[in-house]
């Protein structure tokens, strides 16, 4: 175990893992931040009902939902690996598909997963709101707009921080999944260092912390998000 921890130390892996690590909250972070516009799109078509958008929004949610995330990613990078390389080689770009590549796809695989759980979360919230708010604001003559910037949006926003709150958290161990392709995130780099000195059980219980390390740091931000968007009462 001494030896094995300081093969760790003396590897220069701490740097590597720190560096996935790094990388796996820039994926979290840029996935969510995608995935929470699709979800607040996606959300507002199906709560306001636009056929035939909430036909198609009600396919993607329930395509993304039922089908694996390993499986989405795997769809989306082999299904168009090719198609990138050819066009980087064309513009004399042979290494962006095994560079940059890997990080899109895994923005775009896991924002579309986020999004999905984000479309639902959304929907949920807009349909907690009471209907007598919106309605005794168009009995007023108060403009459609000023009714969602005032009234719908800052109610919605409430009561779905929970709610993002649970999707982010998925979100940053689905980010555990692109590992498979080759981007080198926290995971990826504890397989990488967990073959290279034999020492898998070290490698994997670092990794667990420092995801452990994340969740708890987020879990504080949303709970403070929470308490600032909290109704006040007036004693």
């Amino acid at each position: 175990m001494e030896l094995g921890l300081w093969q760790v130390w003396d590897g220069g892996w701490i740097s590597a893992i720190l560096r996935g690590a790094a990388i796996t909250v820039a994926l979290g972070v840029t996935s969510m931040a995608f995935g929470i516009v699709i979800g607040v799109a996606c959300g507002l078509m199906k709560w306001a009902r636009l056929f035939p958008l909430t036909l198609v929004v009600d396919v993607y949610t329930s395509i993304v939902r039922g089908v694996p995330e390993l499986l989405i990613i795997y769809l989306l990078f082999f299904s168009s690996v090719e198609f990138v390389a050819q066009v980087a080689a064309a513009f004399g770009y042979e290494g962006l598909a095994g560079h940059g590549y890997a990080f899109t796809i895994a923005v775009v695989a896991i924002a579309a997963i986020s999004g999905a759980y984000s479309t639902e979360v959304v929907r949920g919230a807009l349909a907690a709101i009471p209907a007598e708010h919106i309605e005794a604001a168009r009995a007023l003559g108060i403009p459609g707009r000023r009714i969602f910037r005032r009234i719908i949006a800052p109610q919605m926003l409430r009561i779905a921080v929970p709610g993002m709150n649970n999707v982010w958290q998925t979100t940053i161990k689905d980010t555990a999944l692109v590992s498979v392709v080759g981007l080198q995130e926290l995971m990826r780099a504890a397989f990488v260092g967990a073959g290279s000195t034999r020492h898998p059980f070290i490698f994997y219980l670092i990794a667990a912390v420092v995801y452990l390390a994340i969740t708890l740091v987020s879990q504080g931000g949303f709970d403070w998000i929470e308490r600032l968007l909290r109704p006040r009462t007036r004693k």
